[in-house]
């Protein structure tokens, strides 16, 4: 199964608006639980009304991972309806260069997109706007069969990717002082079992922590996972973006949305009842094949990770200025985005203050406002 961001490069044959008119089941707000305005004041409810249809656009499929099983169950159980926001859920292909677009065009309003496809798209011309974010440590890992004890073993060796090795997974290779142009680098598809079979002497392969990790191991084949964020490697979990002209035109539209998402997301990370409704909720929308055992292990190692590795100094969804400094830094190591883009120019990149006027207090000791004013 892909993961968010997974798939970065366009599908040239796919037309950006049959993304959102073809691709599975949708969800409109007015089909969900809660009522009407019950969470907000009469004159914010009636800016939200004006804002009309907002279209979230999830990373990949309706996955029970973070920024995406949120914002279906604060749909289904009616949080947005309570403040008045009409959001319309599609499911995003994976594709994160083509969720950019879609949020720049219009197509789409709201959606996640990492910190550091953010600054990619900008560099691109792509106008979409970073509004918020629940970690600094990213989910793209490298695994290893058992007998790596060391990333350093890894130099001459073979290395499964998905298309491409993720900066970071690059970032740290470099960082534990693996020889990068000694590695021969493999596309492979989206079958980890390559690598406990050492098919073709795949002795690494990309991932998702929450992901193929958890595969192989229900599997029988567990694995040793290597995180970039050990290593120091700045990254992002959960970062969500938003149509630039959107946010301009409906402020407190951009807040009640993440509003709503950060008040389910303390609903469906409450306990094991909690989670199992919320997956139940991703389950009706996707289908009979949806896989529920493996999709309940992704919300709770993502959500575990997110408790793991708070944003410094953030309450939840808090952008941290220095991470972004520190992706732009990574990005000019390996040239994947040209001088002109420097940190002072991303930071512009990012909308702090809708985070931050959602809360009661400031920093980390912060509390969600619910209702809304």
């Amino acid at each position: 199964m892909p993961h968010p961001g997974l798939i970065r490069t366009t599908l040239a044959a796919v037309a950006l608006t049959t993304v959102l008119t073809g691709c599975g089941a949708d969800s409109a707000a007015d089909t969900s639980a809660g009522s009407a305005g019950s969470a907000i004041s009469a004159k914010r409810c009636a800016e939200n009304k004006d804002a009309g249809t907002i279209t979230y656009l999830s990373g990949y499929q309706y996955q029970s991972s973070v920024s995406i099983l949120e914002y279906v169950a604060a749909a289904k159980l009616g949080y947005f309806k309570d403040l008045c926001l009409n959001v319309v859920l599609k499911p995003g292909t994976g594709d994160t260069a083509q969720n950019t677009k879609l949020l720049a065009s219009g197509q789409a309003t709201v959606g996640p997109v990492a910190e550091q496809d953010v600054i990619q798209a900008r560099a691109n011309g792509i106008d979409l706007t970073g509004i918020s974010s629940y970690s600094n440590a990213g989910l793209e890992v490298l695994m290893t069969n058992k007998d790596i004890t060391k990333l350093t073993q890894l130099d001459g060796k073979v290395v499964g990717h998905k298309g491409y090795v993720p900066a970071t997974v690059r970032a740290m290779l470099v960082k534990a002082g693996v020889k990068w142009d000694s590695l021969k680098l493999v596309k492979q598809g989206y079958d980890p079992s390559v690598l406990p079979r050492r098919q073709n002497g795949l002795a690494a392969l990309t991932g998702f922590v929450s992901n193929e990790p958890n595969q192989l191991k229900t599997a029988g084949h567990p694995v040793t996972v290597w995180k970039p964020v050990d290593y120091g490697v700045p990254s992002s979990l959960g970062a969500m973006a938003v149509n630039t002209a959107f946010a301009k035109a409906h402020p407190h539209a951009v807040e009640d949305i993440l509003r709503a998402a950060l008040h389910a997301y303390d609903y469906c990370d409450a306990d094991e009842a909690h989670i199992a409704e919320c997956v139940g909720y991703a389950a009706e929308l996707s289908g009979p094949t949806y896989d529920k055992k493996l999709n309940t292990t992704i919300w709770k190692t993502e959500t575990s990770y997110v408790k793991d590795h708070p944003t410094p100094g953030q309450p939840l969804g808090g952008i941290d200025p220095k991470n972004v400094a520190g992706i732009v830094d990574m990005l000019h190591q390996f040239e994947v985005v040209p001088g002109s883009v420097t940190v002072e120019r991303a930071e512009g990149w990012f909308d702090t203050s809708y985070v931050k006027d959602i809360y009661a207090g400031a920093g980390v000791g912060g509390k969600l406002v619910w209702p809304a004013p």
